[in-house]
């Protein structure tokens, strides 16, 4: 049985003024999968078919897009910050309340299971 290996997800680098720009990793076997939608799903295997891929028409623009929309993914990252901290609380709750639930069941199993058994030795006298 081998190891499925997932390809690398390209990310741009940020140059000295905040901006996004085109920096082409090493390469490892797995290859690297670009999130700029041009080709969904394709996996550049080596580093001569990324850096062709890089200065694409497509890529460009959605690096141009990415450098516009700097200040709406920073509010984006914030608010998406806040709703793995609710998340995380909501989590919790439902967690506690699904083991005192749990322990309730066991609970009432348990005392279920006494009465039956009780049941079963006092109701010996009334056997049909």
């Amino acid at each position: 049985m081998e190891l499925v290996l997932e390809p690398d997800l390209y990310s741009p680098s940020i140059d000295e003024k905040g901006n996004y720009i085109d920096v082409v990793p090493s390469f490892h076997k797995k290859g690297l999968l670009c999130p700029c939608g041009t080709r969904k799903g394709k996996v550049y295997e080596t580093h001569g078919i990324f850096s062709t891929h890089v200065k694409s028409k497509n890529h460009q623009k959605w690096l141009e897009q990415l450098n516009l929309n700097k200040a709406n993914y920073y509010v984006e990252n914030e608010q998406l910050k806040t709703t793995i901290q609710n998340q995380r609380l909501i989590i919790a709750k439902l967690e506690k309340d699904l083991q005192n639930k749990m322990m309730t069941i066991d609970y009432l199993t348990q005392q279920l299971i006494h009465v039956k058994s009780c049941n079963m030795v006092t109701n010996l006298i009334d056997f049909d």
